[in-house]
């Protein structure tokens, strides 16, 4: 098996990024990576992609952002190229976002009818080959010399079948998350071979039905926001699509994902490291100290939050009060 194109979903609006998103696309809000330059989230996840060894990149976008996509990323290298003319990282940043410009392809979602009709946009991208899928509200934060996406795609080809990252989950979060039920590899202790997916289920159905042996109590298997699938996952959506079959009026990918589960093998890998919702409360904030952990400015950084949680627990001076001189 062999795997050099990559899908990464980004046609939402990003209502939960208001009143920034309505500025500029989701996908384009800027993050320090952990290389210290700034860069839009999309760069960010397409550069794990390609870090991974993928040669092209499709986004599935909503009508018009291609443009929107082109524009920014060729007038930003511009400007970091007119602006610190001769800088060595501004000449970086500009390279790296021409670069991505020419790896990137797009597709177009025309209306928001759910993440599997998303992925079933990019058919016409992919062929008849398998594909690497990210989340384009999804960071992600390796915590081994090899990125996560690595990771997955180095099983994916060992085994020949679709792999899933997925993570230990507490149950409090699996609401969030579509969650498996599997059978743990002899010969992986952090693979499995999938039984079920359920989308965001409740505590008690995912205690029913999806409880893995050997994972801690109140733990369960929540995808991680990363694939790797064949190409049959297109004839499995293009039936959901053409037979209008939805869950919670939406064309649900978790749908296609079962089905493929008991039609071919299908793994799911326990990913060294850690994912960060970019949709959620506080969900910029966290993965922007996550990448900052992570990468050139780690000293630093920790300094900065040890002081600021030090002084955020310094006792209240009281007004009016001077300290006495030693007699």
């Amino acid at each position: 098996m062999q795997i050099t194109k990559a899908v990464i979903t980004a046609a939402g609006r990003g209502a939960r990024q208001y009143p920034a998103s309505d500025t500029v696309q989701k996908a384009m809000l800027p993050l320090v990576d952990r290389d210290g330059l700034t860069k839009p989230v999309l760069q960010v996840i397409a550069e794990e992609a390609i870090g991974s060894g993928i040669e092209e990149v499709c986004v599935v976008s909503a009508p018009g952002d291609e443009l929107v996509y082109r524009r920014l990323f060729r007038q930003q290298a511009e400007n970091l190229r007119s602006a610190f003319k001769g800088v060595p990282w501004a000449e970086e940043q500009a390279r790296l976002l021409l670069e991505l410009d020419q790896r990137l392809r797009f597709a177009v979602q025309e209306a928001p009818d759910g993440y599997g009709h998303a992925v079933w946009c990019a058919r016409e991208f992919v062929g008849h080959e398998p594909f690497l899928l990210l989340l384009g509200d999804h960071l992600y934060v390796s915590s081994e010399p090899r990125r996560c996406a690595r990771q997955l795609l180095d099983l994916a080809v060992a085994e020949d079948c679709a792999v899933s990252a997925v993570q230990a989950t507490r149950e409090h979060l699996i609401h969030q998350y579509g969650t498996l039920t599997g059978k743990r590899l002899h010969d992986r202790p952090d693979a499995y071979a999938i039984d079920e997916i359920v989308e965001k289920p409740n505590p008690t159905l995912a205690e029913l039905r999806l409880q893995v042996p050997g994972l801690r109590a109140g733990h369960y298997l929540c995808f991680f926001g990363m694939h790797v699938l064949t190409p049959t996952v297109f004839h499995l959506l293009d039936e959901l699509v053409r037979g209008d079959v939805r869950e919670g009026g939406q064309i649900q990918l978790t749908t296609a994902l079962n089905a493929l589960a008991r039609r071919e093998k299908y793994l799911a890998l326990e990913t060294r490291g850690a994912r960060h919702n970019l949709g959620v409360k506080f969900g910029t904030v966290e993965a922007q100290i996550a990448l900052a952990l992570a990468g050139v400015d780690r000293e630093r950084i920790l300094a900065l939050l040890l002081e600021s949680i030090v002084k955020m627990n310094e006792p209240p001076r009281e007004e009016g009060l001077t300290a006495k001189a030693p007699r």
